[in-house]
């Protein structure tokens, strides 16, 4: 990961302890420009795990949902202040087709949870053990075995920089994945 991206990701780390997340997206949002999600993420209506997430509603969610694209390193991720999904332009350009494609299954379990009214940051729990991001790596998960993916390479997907091995391991047993850590 490049210095950059892991100073990043630690500030965002530190902000989520501290429970200022909210400076944070405000912060982000200065001058940047929403997009439809449809308009760059085409055809996730038609997505099994997606309707399942969203029920009879998720046309007009996904119709409804904007996207940021931010120079900023990382992933992607949901703004906790506006439900938006935000996207970093290198990883969707440059990162491993099919971590974007489970990562965007994920963030949209993140979009319904933030509709919800649910704490997407809540830190009195670790974010290995965090009940939306299980529920969201729940979802990931089961599209990666949808698509034939191996315990071993659901592994490298589940596997973050913010991750230690023991985190990694409650993460994996959590959602029934073998890993060989």
């Amino acid at each position: 990961m490049d210095p950059r991206e892991l100073l990043m990701l630690t500030v965002v780390r530190l902000l989520d302890r501290l429970r200022l997340q909210s400076l944070f997206f405000r912060l982000m949002l200065m001058g940047s420009r929403a997009y439809p999600f449809t308009e760059y993420f085409k055809g996730f209506d038609r997505v099994e795990t997606v309707r399942q997430i969203f029920g009879e509603k998720t046309r007009q969610v996904l119709n409804n949902l904007r996207v940021e694209f931010t120079l900023l390193g990382g992933y992607m991720w949901v703004n906790g202040l506006n439900g938006r999904l935000m996207v970093s332009s290198r990883y969707l350009n440059q990162g491993d087709r099919i971590d974007v494609y489970l990562d965007v299954i994920h963030e949209l379990v993140h979009v319904r949870q933030f509709m919800e009214g649910r704490d997407l940051f809540d830190a009195r729990y670790d974010y290995a053990e965090r009940p939306t991001e299980l529920e969201a790596y729940r979802y990931a998960v089961a599209e990666a075995r949808r698509l034939g993916l191996s315990d071993e390479r659901i592994c490298r997907y589940l596997k973050t920089e913010w991750m230690n091995n023991e985190d990694l391991k409650k993460l994996a047993r959590a959602l029934n994945v073998r890993c060989a850590v």
